[in-house]
């Protein structure tokens, strides 16, 4: 929202509820989708955003429809999205034939307010904000995130002086989701676009870098990049050709500005990488938010599944032998059914699973949707060896299932339970347990991104193992991060056999 309402603007009406549990407050900002309000949940107790979504007028049922589902989509990303330094959204109810997202509420003013009412931001006054925004950008990526209308009127400054978070994710879109902008329509403000964007290409992670070195620019140039123009045509054009006006006033940040608008995507850095650069800048002084994200959608197609996985502390006693686990759990899932693809990865895991299950203590990573962080895999009695080359993934070919001890659902939550034991100590053995076909499914991870997710947790412990179908299996993963507090979640698994060898397939 780039218009924000007076404080204190009044409803004209004395009193309204929406939903019968939201009672609007006082219109907080206003823009091309909707309107803004500050809110009561009348249940909960507590203050909170809500925004109306305005839909189409005269443009036919079809057009209403989108709508509707642009605002299940803006719930479902900024769900996914569970970050220090972006708005949440609590809920979307339906009200009055339209949606309202009810978010969390911070007292606020936006960037773009408070460059017009204040001026441009020196350099060391931009930077610490910059840090927080690259930072909560970066984690959307790794989401599989796309922002795609990064630019001041969608970021917060908060009234506490320090406080930064993104907001409106109701253009962006999830790597991999339906696009629901009409065809021919292009999404973000022209001023902020990348080139590639303003010319009718696929937003991507490298169009948000520029975006966000548009608004930087625009923090301490007091103008966009590229300037302004009351014709959004002329302006367009003026993007494509990416020629931005000479930064003046970024003194230090120049660099790094130059890298992040640069005309060709692949020139840009990533916004990991933009992370770094201002933290040098910064001194390192202002923190960056590392906590992944809870799996929030289901139903999504996320870029990167955070799988689990359950590390065995050094020097942790041996555990029984995967016989009589096996034993113990044929009894305990008996009545489960033939179910043996989503625990392929766990065959191994069966040496650690005991130590593990003591010890539930490990992060969770970020949603099914987080890019880079869930190379999920469990090696099986006869995957390859943890020595198995990363740069020689193992083929995600299946093989149907026989009625051998190997093959037995046993094995495949085996198969998953010895995955967690090689993470993250043994990064190489879990790698040779996740199939081509998951890590095709998340934009072919590399090796190095795998051993880079990973490296976040201190351990991750797999425990109640259950075969839920024919090569699918659930499991309760506990997460350590190296950084915050510990997290468990439920995972569901799918496994596939390649070479007589259990691995994982998919996550959910």
């Amino acid at each position: 929202m780039d218009d924000v309402a007076p404080k204190g603007f009044p409803l004209t009406e004395e009193s309204r509820q929406v939903a019968g549990r939201y009672e609007l407050v006082e219109l907080i900002g206003s823009g091309a989708m909707g309107m803004v309000w500050r809110g009561e949940d009348k249940i909960l107790g507590r203050v909170v955003a809500v925004k109306e979504l305005l839909m189409p007028v005269n443009q036919g049922e079809d057009k209403v429809e989108e709508a509707r589902n642009r605002a299940m989509r803006e719930a479902r990303i900024a769900a996914r999205l569970q970050h220090p330094n972006a708005i949440s959204v609590f809920n979307v109810v339906q009200h009055e034939d339209r949606p309202w997202l009810i978010m969390e509420y911070l007292p606020s003013r936006s960037l773009a307010v408070k460059l017009r009412e204040d001026g441009p931001l020196t350099v060391d006054e931009a930077i610490p904000f910059a840090v927080q925004l690259a930072g909560v950008l970066a984690a959307a990526h790794r989401a599989g995130i796309v922002h795609r209308d990064v630019k001041p009127g969608n970021v917060l400054l908060g009234d506490d002086g320090t406080t930064v978070k993104v907001t409106d994710f109701g253009i962006s879109r999830a790597v991999g989701d339906v696009t629901l902008t009409a065809t021919g329509e292009i999404s973000g403000t022209p001023a902020f676009l990348a080139p590639e964007v303003a010319r009718g290409e696929e937003a991507t992670f490298a169009s948000d870098v520029f975006a966000l070195g548009a608004t930087l620019y625009m923090a301490v140039e007091g103008d966009p990049p590229f300037g302004t123009a009351d014709n959004a045509i002329a302006l367009l054009y003026r993007v494509s050709s990416g020629s931005i006006n000479p930064p003046k006033q970024a003194g230090k940040l120049e660099p790094l500005l130059l890298k992040l608008l640069e005309l060709k995507p692949e020139d840009r850095p990533s916004m990991t990488e933009v992370v770094a650069e201002l933290r040098k800048l910064d001194g390192g002084v202002t923190p960056v938010a590392t906590v992944p994200e809870p799996l929030t959608l289901p139903e999504a197609k996320p870029p990167v599944v955070p799988t689990t996985v359950a590390v065995p502390a050094e020097g942790a006693a041996a555990v029984p032998p995967a016989g009589s686990d096996r034993r113990r759990r044929g009894m305990i899932f008996a009545g489960a059914g033939a179910l043996l693809v989503v625990i392929a990865v766990i065959v191994t895991v069966v040496l650690t699973r005991n130590h593990g299950e003591e010890n539930p203590s490990a992060n969770p990573p970020p949603p099914a949707s987080s890019a880079a962080s869930s190379a999920p895999a469990t090696p099986s009695a006869s995957q390859p060896s943890p020595s198995t080359s990363p740069s020689s993934p193992p083929s995600s070919s299946s093989a149907p299932p026989s009625s051998s001890a190997a093959n037995s659902p046993d094995a495949m939550a085996s198969a998953l339970r010895t995955y967690f034991s090689y993470l993250p100590s043994n990064l190489e053995g879990g790698w040779a347990m996740i199939s081509d076909k998951f890590r095709a499914a998340h934009k072919n991870q590399t090796f190095d991104e795998y051993k880079a997710w990973w490296g976040r947790f201190s351990s991750v412990t797999a425990s109640d193992v259950q075969v839920t179908g024919d090569n699918t299996l659930s499991a309760v993963i506990t997460y350590n991060s190296r950084n915050s507090g510990t997290i468990k979640q439920t995972h569901h698994y799918t496994m596939s056999q390649h070479n007589g060898a259990w691995q994982i397939d998919s996550e959910n």
